[in-house]
């Protein structure tokens, strides 16, 4: 992981509460490989899966989303990938995703929507901050 995935991801953890900090080094990890928050957004669109997605934007509640939901959109050949750069198995990473993927897509789009802005992670971190 570069430096502004480190950085990113550390600043994610402290926004996300508590300890953190490996969930958002898996949240930069997914939201990178494929194609920041849009393109991510798209897959579960395409899944199906548009209303659960629009939540975690939206300002309300956000929906659930189970970890074979997850497993089907993102397919397990990426999530065995990403499974074990984190030294985790794939059935703990889409669990993992599915409890806390609504919380980061909630907090990297606090003005409810995807915006230029939102796909610079960093960028959408530090404007929460201010």
């Amino acid at each position: 992981m570069g430096l502004f995935d480190s950085v990113a991801s550390a600043v994610l953890g402290k926004v996300m509460g508590g300890n953190q900090e490996g969930m958002a080094a898996i949240a930069m990890e997914l939201l990178n490989s494929n194609g920041g928050i849009g393109g991510l957004i798209s897959k579960f669109q395409g899944a199906g899966l548009a209303d659960a997605a629009a939540s975690w934007i939206g300002k309300g509640e956000n929906l659930p989303i189970s970890a074979e939901q997850i497993s089907s959109v993102l397919g397990n050949s990426q999530l065995a990938e990403m499974a074990a750069k984190f030294g985790i198995t794939p059935e703990v990473l889409s669990s993992q995703l599915a409890e806390h993927l609504p919380t980061v897509i909630d907090k990297v789009t606090p003005d409810g929507e995807v915006n230029a802005g939102s796909n610079d992670i960093l960028t959408s971190i530090l404007g929460m901050l201010k």
